[in-house]
């Protein structure tokens, strides 16, 4: 029997209900926004000319992880490659799995203060470029690693022992270095460990990530994967980590918020479902599939995320207008209404852009799927957007953040 927890894991959910809340906005139903879809042409204009600024001959690759591995024009995957040489690749994309997945729980905003002085190439990165790579650096140094012998991969072990000062050592943490939700990261990676641990069919008896590669290929037979399976399978499997508290039947629902708004039906009705870091590894990991010789389908089943830079470029851009003209200096919290509103209206408006933006770079759906457009994109658009409307390129909103959803 389908658990109600398991119709907020799917895609199609998220879509009818950020859906539902787009059309009662749009019907003058909302107590927080009005939407002006006269500036999506505006917008498509925009996430256009930085496309073609950022891949001037239109190779987009996947919003991912993996290009911030690329800050600073510094090719890691090929350090990362060396060190992996020789192995089967099985065993290459358990260990590029492992990455991924550590660096994208790492992932959810630095706050404007927080910097990365990284050793090996001289640079210093800021936010998720930072971020990025200063998990990287850990994963090379084995610090998410039990086994001296092999410090090029993620373990259940290890990551039961990662506290605030292990992650504070990591970032370069400082009184004049804040990383903002240190404590939230940390008690993410120690759940992550044990939800590892207690699932031994699926990440071996040592607890690895990259025990997705062979629960998800049947060890390396099947070549064919669809994107959103990717995403249930995290969703399914490492439901427990979440730290946000909303629940439904018993079980844990993650990245979900009510909305009064959301419609639907049973006992789902009026929960908006996001799965914002879990569709953001899911775009991650994309590739290690693809490095190993998996084809994906079904790319566009996943959707646009609803963070900072996508949700700010519709709100800097005057597609997504607030009631109140003293919204944006608020501080708010994830589980606000208005926040949870303006989430769902980022992903039902990206799907609304995403054609208008192939149209005007004369590609079609198959040669841009979203997971390019949001690269090449409106992640972008959305930072440079902010950059010149405010000082040091911060989002439009300010939002509390246990460094678990954004």
């Amino acid at each position: 029997m389908t658990s109600p927890a398991s119709l907020l894991r799917s895609t199609a959910t998220i879509r009818e209900r950020c859906q539902n809340i787009l059309q009662a906005v749009e019907e003058g139903r909302s107590k927080h926004f009005s939407v002006h879809r006269s500036q999506l042409d505006e917008v498509a204009r925009r996430v256009e000319q930085v496309t073609r600024r950022n891949y001037p001959e239109l190779r987009i690759p996947y919003h991912s992880r993996w290009r911030h591995f690329e800050a600073g024009g510094v090719p890691r995957k090929l350090e990362l490659d060396a060190r992996l040489a020789g192995r089967h690749h099985a065993a290459q994309a358990r260990a590029r799995i492992d990455l991924t997945l550590v660096s994208v729980l790492l992932d959810a905003g630095a706050g404007a203060q927080w910097r990365y002085a990284e050793a090996e190439s001289g640079q210093t990165y800021t936010r998720s470029e930072g971020l990025g790579v200063a998990s990287f650096r850990a994963f090379m140094q084995g610090r998410f690693s039990s086994d001296a012998g092999d410090p090029f991969r993620v373990d259940a072990r290890a990551l039961q022992r990662v506290d605030a000062a292990l992650l504070a050592d990591v970032f370069q943490v400082r009184d004049d270095n804040p990383l903002v939700g240190l404590d939230g990261r940390a008690t993410l990676l120690r759940r992550l460990g044990d939800t590892l641990l207690a699932q031994p069919e699926v990440f071996g008896g040592e607890g690895r990530p990259g025990g997705l590669f062979d629960a998800l290929t049947q060890h390396g037979h099947s070549h064919r994967l669809a994107a959103p399976r990717v995403l249930q399978a995290l969703l399914d499997h490492l439901g427990p980590i979440w730290l946000t508290g909303s629940m439904l039947g018993g079980e844990p629902l993650g990245d979900c918020w009510p909305h009064p708004l959301a419609g639907g039906s049973g006992n789902t009705a009026g929960w908006v479902p996001f799965h914002k870091l879990s569709q953001w590894l899911t775009y991650s990991l994309l590739e290690p599939f693809e490095w190993a010789g998996v084809t994906l389908t079904e790319l566009d089943g996943l959707t646009g995320l609803p963070e900072y830079r996508n949700g700010g470029l519709l709100f800097d851009a005057r597609v997504i207008v607030p009631h109140d003209a003293t919204f944006a200096a608020r501080t708010h919290r994830a589980s606000d209404e208005a926040i949870v509103e303006w989430r769902a209206l980022t992903v039902a408006l990206i799907d609304v852009l995403a054609p208008l933006v192939r149209e005007r770079l004369a590609k079609t759906a198959e040669e841009l799927p979203l997971a390019c457009i949001l690269e090449g994109g409106t992640w972008a658009a959305g930072r440079e957007i902010a950059r010149s409307l405010r000082d040091g390129g911060p989002p439009p909103l300010s939002i509390e953040s246990d460094g678990t959803v954004f």
